[in-house]
């Protein structure tokens, strides 16, 4: 997909984050990951729908005998912001009981969708539980004491879709990560 020709491209008001750049910050995030889980076989919860390129990516670069899980988990609909009730809407297949785990997210932004998430996880008895985001937005955090143990990229408060981020269930194939323009989602 050529950045200058493609016409998704063209909703986008800058591209924050490169293709280049995920590769290399994946890569890196994968490689401590394998450092800080010598020894043992985390489980890795992809949260569906907008994790599943970083998930994939990541898990490629972890060097362990680890296993993998979905969720998914809803907070927003078709809406640019979080509605703040939280449903699971996909549950894991199998038990974390005793097992280190790793939940694996595109953005973290009001942090309420992953607070729920950890007390339920923690609930069930994993023995660990780390989160993985792609992209961090502090300024939106409502959870202030949400501890987010493997960060990608910080960003600005601003709508970004591409690499799995999405807007009304598109634009999740762009391999950048752009700012979406207000015109496309109707602020602007």
């Amino acid at each position: 997909m050529n950045r200058n020709t493609s016409a998704i491209y063209q909703d986008l008001d800058q591209i924050l984050v490169t293709r280049e750049e995920i590769a290399a910050k994946v890569q890196e995030l994968g490689l401590q990951i394998t450092r800080d889980y010598a020894g043992t076989s985390p489980v890795m919860i992809c949260i569906l729908k907008g994790a599943c390129l970083f998930f994939t990516d990541l898990i490629r670069e972890i060097d362990l005998p680890l296993t993998t899980e979905f969720m998914a988990i809803s907070s927003y609909g078709s809406a640019t912001k979080s509605s703040g009730v939280v449903r699971i809407m996909k549950d894991l297949d199998n038990d974390i009981l005793d097992k280190d785990v790793i939940i694996v997210e595109d953005i973290v932004d009001t942090g309420i969708t992953l607070n729920y998430l950890t007390k339920i996880l923690k609930q069930r008895g994993a023995r660990s539980l780390k989160i993985a985001a792609m992209l961090d937005k502090k300024a939106r955090r409502k959870v202030e004491n949400l501890q987010v143990d493997y960060v990608c990229f910080d960003i600005p408060d601003a709508y970004v879709v591409g690499y799995g981020l999405d807007f009304d269930q598109r634009y999740r194939n762009l391999p950048d990560i752009g700012v979406l323009s207000p015109r496309i989602y109707g602020n602007g």
